[in-house]
């Protein structure tokens, strides 16, 4: 067993080292775009602003006979962009494909300097960071590369899941994991061809009327990814890295896009994907906490203190507990404002009112 002080210390010689605590950059939506359409690349330049995080997909969305020319697309478009202070990531082939090693070797030594973070789909346990991990380090040390690049994870096989504590503590590089939910379904053998959100099928019902057997009985739908989002969101929450929602499939569902959105921000989730122009301000807009709240908890935290002990706002008793509450509110409504101008004068006048 390796000593736990290794983890900190680069996978090869002159590699950089490692990072000791994920930087919490703004990821409300992470954009997916396909590097080898030139509509798409086209658009990156007036996108990359509007956007946190800027993905080139290299994965399940490009056919087989497009992959290089998707991987060479992202080279061009990352050497000729600059993109202030949007992220760049990119999402590589399965680790079992024949693109991915390729995908690795060529982005790393070419735009390895722009790259924030590799995503990994398909990922089934420690070993398959393990092995992104050590590849990267011998990477950018080849490359000159002085910032280690970081890794995401997609959760999208039962196994998956079940090992995804151990994926989220694999290795310093962690970033962070996304609900991959279709490829989930499949793998788990779930009866359901959405991409994302609910399904009508999947309900609870309420009791029969004691005096009318016969008369209609209400039925509300139920949540498909509660317990995996919930599980995910523990283990990301456990290793200090960030847990996101992943695609919505049904580009025209806008309303429940921002249902699902919300539902997985309020269990914990830092941000979402966006797979079309329209759900980037759905994004925005749900993991972007409500002025109305941010103001709220700043009033909290400014009754608390030090936070400690017990006050009555409002009629509602705040303690210890609603302090750490409101200080996460707080904090990430002060890190999106830094970003977002238009952010930080709503939350402004919020706290004026």
């Amino acid at each position: 067993m390796r000593s736990a002080k290794d983890f900190f210390r680069p996978l090869a010689v002159g590699a950089p080292a490692p990072v000791r605590e994920v930087p919490f950059r703004p990821s409300r939506m992470i954009h997916f775009f396909d590097p080898g359409n030139e509509k798409m690349a086209a658009k990156v330049p007036s996108i990359a602003p509007q956007v946190d995080v800027l993905l080139g997909n290299l994965e399940d969305a490009v056919q087989a006979d497009r992959k290089e020319a998707a991987r060479n697309g992202l080279v061009k478009i990352a050497k000729a962009t600059e993109f202030g202070d949007t992220q760049l990531w990119t999402r590589i082939n399965s680790l079992d494909s024949p693109w991915a090693l390729d995908d690795l070797l060529t982005l790393v030594t070419e735009i390895g300097d722009k790259l924030d973070v590799i995503m990994v789909p398909k990922v089934e346990g420690a070993e398959d960071i393990h092995y992104v991990d050590r590849l990267l380090a011998q990477l950018e040390a080849k490359a000159g590369i002085t910032r280690p690049i970081l890794v995401h994870a997609i959760l999208e096989t039962a196994t998956g899941v079940a090992n995804v504590e151990e994926i989220a503590g694999a290795s310093p590089r962690m970033q962070g994991i996304s609900l991959g939910p279709a490829d989930l379904a499949a793998s788990r053998r779930m009866k359901t061809t959405r991409v994302g959100g609910g399904h009508p099928g999947y309900l609870v019902r309420e009791d029969p009327n004691p005096s009318d057997a016969d008369a209609p009985r209400a039925t509300f739908q139920q949540d498909l990814w509660h317990y995996t989002i919930a599980r995910m969101v523990d283990a990301c929450a456990a290793h200090g890295i960030l847990p996101y929602y992943g695609p919505f499939g049904d580009i025209r569902d806008t309303l429940a896009c921002e249902d699902q959105f919300r539902n997985a921000f309020l269990l914990g989730c830092v941000g979402a994907w966006s797979l079309h122009p329209v759900q980037i301000a759905i994004a925005k807009k749900v993991f972007s906490p409500a002025p109305a709240d941010v103001a709220w908890a700043r009033k909290v935290i400014d009754a608390m203190g030090d936070g400690t002990g017990a006050v009555m706002i409002d009629g509602k008793m705040q303690d210890d507990a609603t302090y750490k509450q409101c200080l996460v509110v707080s904090e990430l409504a002060d890190t999106l404002a830094a970003r977002d101008p238009e952010l930080a004068e709503a939350y402004a006048a919020a706290e004026k009112e």
